[in-house]
């Protein structure tokens, strides 16, 4: 085997590895459980995953995709994470080869499939991932300032000026990613009116994003208060006697929890974006600066538009996970931004 074949191989398999870890994190991170602890097991019979039965790939076509005990048949979800991961880390290697930018890039994937896929399922973008994600752009930045198009070479001194420069770019690009994003969601829940912006469910972890960071007991009460009042149900519902009340005041609130009718009636089920895209985007900012974020920020809305009326038309909910069209609009940025921006520029005929 050459060189080169021997790398690629790696590549695949650690990126499958990856895969095989970043299937837990989405099972368990919405609930937040431990990633680390128990080990893998069967959610079914409870026994617990042998190594040999945790191969990524190989072990579930081995296995015909079911629990070995109880022969419960696993989600295909598990396969086609692990064979997406795989695949992401072995593009990313052909395209910057094998090195620091790359690693960085990994990581960075690997955050933003996470974020997909629970924010499809659950309607959230859990912070381990988002704002932890966010910092670890920072930490990376710091020693790897290609990731900002900058090269480390001169003397010492002047190689940590370009070190710390990267690292300002970072923190440039989380506050113009996270900042458009959060601006967006003021502008359109001042102007747009509520009846455009009606949905008719929510669940409690998007009832707790939309409230974050007020403590979870006020939100258990305040959710509490919503079902009492007869505003929505326990299956969270919202009911159109939420929608037929014109004003905040108007809430019939116990007086614990009447200084948050405000916030219920602005923002709860009614926000244009989640506060969870606007820490994905700070994510999106810190790995790939300011300038392709706010290209991300632009480019998302057309994809998110496109499958927001699918769905209008199919479920007839208005809501969607947002998320999942940021990650895609940061992948195009990423590969086609500077290609993107030409084509703008060159259509205005600015040079």
């Amino acid at each position: 085997m050459s060189e080169a074949m021997f790398i690629e191989t790696f590549v695949v398999f650690l990126g499958a590895c990856i895969g095989s870890f970043l299937n837990v994190c989405i099972v368990r991170l919405p609930k937040e459980q431990s990633v680390i602890s128990p080990g893998s097991h069967c959610m079914s019979c409870n026994k617990p995953v042998a190594w040999f039965d945790n191969i990524p790939l190989l072990s579930y076509l081995a296995l015909g995709g079911k629990c070995r005990y109880c022969k419960t048949r696993y989600s295909v979800r598990y396969f086609f994470i692990e064979l997406l991961t795989a695949v992401a880390f072995w593009g990313f290697y052909k395209i910057f080869g094998f090195s620091a930018l790359t690693a960085a890039y990994w990581v960075m994937v690997s955050g933003f499939i996470v974020a997909t896929f629970v924010d499809f399922e659950y309607r959230i973008i859990p912070d381990e991932v988002s704002v932890g994600g966010m910092f670890v752009g920072f930490a990376l930045s710091l020693f790897i300032p290609e990731m900002h198009g900058l090269v480390s070479q001169g003397t010492q001194s002047g190689q940590w000026l370009i070190h710390l420069k990267s690292l300002g770019l970072s923190l440039l690009g989380a506050l113009a990613g996270g900042g458009s994003i959060y601006a967006m969601t003021m502008i359109g829940n001042s102007f747009i009116p509520r009846s455009m912006r009606q949905i008719e469910h929510a669940t409690k972890e998007e009832f707790t994003d939309a409230l974050h960071p007020l403590k979870p007991e006020i939100i258990e009460g305040l959710w509490d208060n919503m079902v009492r009042s007869g505003y929505m149900n326990d299956n969270g519902d919202i009911l159109q006697v939420f929608w037929d009340v014109k004003k905040a005041d108007d809430l019939q609130f116990d007086p614990q929890y009447a200084q948050y009718k405000r916030k219920i009636f602005r923002t709860v089920m009614m926000d244009t974006t989640g506060g969870g895209d606007v820490k994905l985007m700070g994510m999106v900012g810190a790995f790939m600066g300011w300038k392709l974020s706010l290209l991300t920020f632009f480019l998302a809305p057309f994809f998110g538009a496109t499958y927001g009326i699918i769905e209008k038309l199919r479920t007839k909910d208005s809501a969607i996970a947002y998320g999942p069209f940021l990650v895609l609009g940061a992948l195009m940025s990423l590969f086609y931004g500077e290609k993107i921006m030409l084509f703008i520029l060159s259509g205005y005929s600015v040079h």
